[in-house]
């Protein structure tokens, strides 16, 4: 059974919410965009399917509210990837044994992989939804984390950046685009397949050290 559990998040203490049981087989930290919050139905609709799959979440702010009212903010990948390693550092002892992954939407699939970057020992697999990979770039070399970028059929723009990113990764990595969708997934099923494909990679690629296969 999944419980709930209040986090405070680095020197801002920023609001989290851990969502996690004693078996999980891995945990996934979200990191939103262009300022959201831990409130944001399309990451929580995709956290619930991750819960479905065995796999504990951890949705915070990354902005203080005085923070968030700044749009520079909301840009400032150095800031919210920092932000992501606090997260990281603020796991309690019951989870330091779970393999970790990271899931970024928007501003926040930067701040992922930055994170990633920084942290290879202990994140294992990133993904990022309609996410600006491009923003990353001098990390993106770095990052051995799994990653799969999902996006957009139909948000052209944002496909083409997330194709030169991809090609920056030399970890192992898979593109996937939704077909039809645009920018926020917004269309009948397209967030369900966001889910069901991040379900998949996460389940793939977090596996405890005990684990065969």
């Amino acid at each position: 059974m999944f419980h709930h559990d209040a986090l405070f998040i680095g020197p801002q203490r920023l609001e989290g919410d851990l969502c996690m049981d004693g078996h999980a087989r891995g945990l996934v930290v979200f990191a939103h965009g262009s300022g959201s919050s831990r409130r944001s139905p399309r990451n929580r609709q995709v956290a619930q399917t991750l819960q479905h799959r065995g796999l504990a979440t951890l949705m915070f702010d990354l902005l203080t509210l005085d923070e968030a009212e700044d749009r520079r903010h909301v840009f400032d990948i150095a800031l919210l990837g920092q932000r992501v390693l606090e997260a990281l550092d603020a796991l309690p002892a019951s989870v330091r044994d779970v393999p970790v992954g990271l899931f970024g939407a928007s501003t926040g699939a930067a701040a992922a992989l930055v994170a990633a970057a920084s942290r290879p020992e202990l994140v294992k697999a990133v993904v990022s939804r309609g996410g600006r990979p491009d923003l990353a770039r001098e990390h993106l070399p770095l990052v051995r984390a799994a990653t799969l970028l999902i996006v957009g059929g139909s948000d052209i723009d944002v496909l083409e950046l997330n194709r030169a990113a991809y090609a920056l990764l030399s970890c192992g990595k898979r593109i996937e685009v939704v077909p039809r969708a645009t920018h926020l997934f917004e269309e009948a099923g397209a967030l369900e397949a966001v889910a069901r494909l991040a379900g998949d990679w996460f389940v793939d690629h977090l596996r405890r050290e005990d684990e065969s296969g």
